[in-house]
């Protein structure tokens, strides 16, 4: 992701290279001149020249590779000899192109070529290749992702709207939690895909990064709260474990609810999608106004479970650490308006 913000329309790299894919030619360029760089440099020339994208163009019309400094703003060398292990295995079949794949394998530095024949400007990052697209049609691709994100959120937004009035009436399954947890994944990994897009876009992605946040507000901190509420925490198994479980779930595993139930670490015997669960009550209470997490958590550690919590008197909230009497009354009236308005949701 670094290496593609830093050849974004909008960066000198960026117009560096569109200047050398103008004048028809080719180019190597290792963005990197550390010492396992400098290793595999043979002939060439210093420079140490500040970075612009004319040197850069104008440079490129020598045969040899060009070495640029880590962050891009000085050009260390030029007209340089590229050696890099040759039993590297390499797919590519151009001279340029292979030795670029080879010093990506070989070093953890990012490398440009430009090809003279194709027009094509890809970037190799260790075993990955990326090439760069042109505008337009990564905006097409971004648009496109962003119509389908808004379908899934809307979906989405229907099962939360779901799952809070279960929990309210306490007759939420563990199917009900898996499904919500199943799509707010898809929806997170949709958003990721555009993120992508909107680094390789730079500065014409600005547009694009504001949909995205407005469509995707809240959405992490959601599933956040719904793993609180509902996984069973262990001494080898926290919060972070079960996020980073459910990331790490493939396409196959995902769309299988026992697998991201498993994620859930629920005890020993329940095995059963239709069983029932009661949610700790970290998800509602958020959504009351002003109300700090660590009242939230005190409240939690008190009644245990939102049907207590939701049963629970003005009375006993204000015992509560950190509540007090009118915080207390604040959260019972809260509550009643969310039980209220998500009942009404589902059953209109």
């Amino acid at each position: 992701m670094s290496a593609l913000a830093a050849v974004a329309p909008g960066k000198p790299l960026r117009e560096g290279l569109d200047r050398i894919l103008q004048a028809n030619m080719g180019a190597l360029i290792v963005v990197g001149d550390g010492p396992e760089v400098l290793n595999i440099c043979s002939g060439g020339f210093l420079l140490d020249a500040a970075f612009s994208p004319q040197r850069l163009s104008e440079l490129a019309k020598m045969d040899g590779a060009i070495i640029l400094a880590s962050d891009a703003s000085r050009i260390a060398r030029a007209n340089v000899h590229l050696v890099p292990n040759p039993n590297v295995p390499t797919s590519e079949t151009g001279t340029r192109h292979r030795t670029a794949e080879r010093v990506a394998r070989s070093i953890n530095v990012p490398v440009i070529s430009v090809s003279e024949d194709m027009g094509i400007i890809a970037v190799y990052v260790g075993d990955d290749k990326h090439p760069l697209q042109p505008i337009p049609r990564l905006l097409d691709r971004a648009n496109q992702a962003l119509r389908t994100l808004e379908r899934y959120k809307a979906r989405l937004d229907e099962v939360t709207s779901s799952l809070s009035a279960l929990e309210v009436e306490d007759l939420v399954t563990i199917r009900d939690v898996v499904v919500l947890l199943q799509r707010m994944e898809m929806v997170l990994r949709i958003a990721d895909e555009i993120e992508t897009i909107i680094v390789e876009l730079g500065v014409d992605g600005r547009l694009i990064q504001l949909q995205l946040d407005e469509i995707m507000g809240g959405v992490e901190d959601d599933r956040r709260l719904v793993i609180l509420d509902y996984f069973h925490e262990d001494s080898a198994w926290h919060l972070e474990e079960a996020m980073a479980g459910l990331s790490e779930l493939d396409t196959d595993q995902l769309l299988d609810l026992k697998q991201v139930a498993g994620m859930l670490h629920l005890p020993e015997g329940v095995n059963d999608l239709d069983a029932p669960v009661q949610p700790k009550g970290y998800r509602l209470l958020s959504r009351v106004p002003r109300l700090p997490d660590t009242v939230i958590s005190n409240i939690v550690e008190r009644f245990g479970n939102l049907p207590k919590i939701m049963r629970a008197t003005i009375d006993d909230l204000d015992e509560v650490e950190g509540v007090g009497e009118t915080r207390a009354r604040a959260i019972k009236e809260g509550l009643s308006r969310l039980a209220e308005s998500s009942i009404l949701d589902r059953y209109a």
